[in-house]
């Protein structure tokens, strides 16, 4: 999942993957959480948000299951089909 830059002091960046409905967020310390069964429509005010932590605190944070996720879940899923592959 690509994730796009945030703006603010407390979120770096954030990413959807809309067919599974997971946002993940990239703190500032960067630690990063998955997110699940977020619509569209959050991810998109999420974005627009000329605040975006307070939106995630308003909205997000307290609403929505989430767990810890990789920061580059991209590389993890790869080098998992690279071993599968092998």
């Amino acid at each position: 999942m690509n994730r796009q830059p945030l703006s603010g002091s407390k979120l770096r960046s954030a990413g959807y993957d809309e067919r599974q409905q997971h946002l993940e967020i990239e703190f500032a310390d960067r630690s990063v959480r998955r997110y699940k069964g977020v619509p569209a429509e959050v991810w998109r005010r999420l974005q627009s948000a000329p605040a975006p932590y307070s939106y995630f605190e308003d909205r997000i944070a307290d609403e929505y299951p989430s767990e810890p996720a990789s920061a580059d879940a991209q590389a993890d899923a790869r080098a998992r089909l690279d071993d599968l592959f092998r």
